[in-house]
């Protein structure tokens, strides 16, 4: 099951005959990097280097994205909670510490809540993390219920039928105007992909975590606003949030500097 593959300083890890692409850079302990939903591990190389000097880093690109090809059926959490679960026990002789972007997010609360994953992982920073279940605006509801109309006369046609009809409404140009930007882009696997991984919220995760959990959040996120940062430090035991300001939901990119020293002062201490 399990193959690594030396590239230069990119590695392939195969889970279940998928292929998991991911570079190592640095010395010391081993910190596992995750990123976010649309994103890779080019985005997240900035931290890893920053890091260099402490520790080992994995920066992974998860399935469906970057240079990882995407899985052959539609993935849930709990599927990239597997491979990534694989990938530290197979990998690793001594427990990781993680550092995760938006999606990555909802992986971690996943795989910290199992029984393994208090075992594997150590010291958690989470930034921008996705699962909280979002505050929504009438709008959302709407659009919503307005979709879930427009497809109701779709689902009673024969299934020789069902499927064709609604591919060519999904090409329609008022489908496209009630779907998120994400969606509309993705490809049948990954909006399957998607659908399934934020229509599953983690609350239920946060007490079964007993990990030292440091919370750094972009003030201006509108992607994972800072209250979903607050619900997570409510919800962990040992969670601390810290707010950067004048950085949205990529605090790593827009205060790199500032990020990279409250990094460091966490994963020394």
């Amino acid at each position: 099951m399990f193959t690594t593959i030396n590239m230069a300083d990119i590695q392939n890890f195969i889970y279940n005959e998928q292929k998991i692409v991911f570079e190592k850079i640095g010395s010391g302990k081993p910190l596992v990097i995750l990123h976010g939903w649309g994103s890779s591990r080019r985005v997240m190389m900035p931290i890893a280097r920053s890091l260099e000097s402490i520790r080992t880093s994995y920066i992974l690109d998860l399935p469906g994205f970057g240079d990882s090809p995407e899985p052959t059926r539609s993935w849930s959490i709990d599927d990239y909670t597997d491979a990534i679960e694989s990938f530290i026990s197979n990998t690793f002789n001594e427990p990781v510490d993680l550092l995760v972007h938006s999606f990555g997010g909802r992986i971690t609360l996943k795989l910290c809540a199992r029984e393994s994953g208090k075992k594997t992982v150590d010291k958690v920073l989470i930034t921008g993390g996705a699962g909280m279940k979002p505050k929504r605006s009438l709008k959302f509801y709407f659009k919503k219920y307005l979709a879930k109309t427009i497809k109701a006369p779709f689902l009673i046609l024969p299934s020789a039928l069902r499927d064709s009809a609604l591919n060519k409404l999904r090409q329609t140009a008022l489908w496209k105007s009630l779907g998120s930007g994400d969606y509309n882009q993705l490809s049948g696997v990954m909006r399957g992909t998607f659908v399934k991984s934020v229509t599953e919220h983690l609350e239920k995760c946060m007490s079964q975590i007993p990990h030292e959990t440091f919370l750094l959040w972009g003030e201006d996120d509108d992607a994972t606003p800072v209250y979903q940062g607050k619900r997570l430090e409510k919800g962990i035991k040992n969670a601390a949030l810290v707010v950067i300001e004048n950085a949205g939901h990529y605090a790593f990119l827009d205060r790199p500097k500032h990020f990279a020293v409250i990094a460091e002062a966490f994963f020394k201490s």
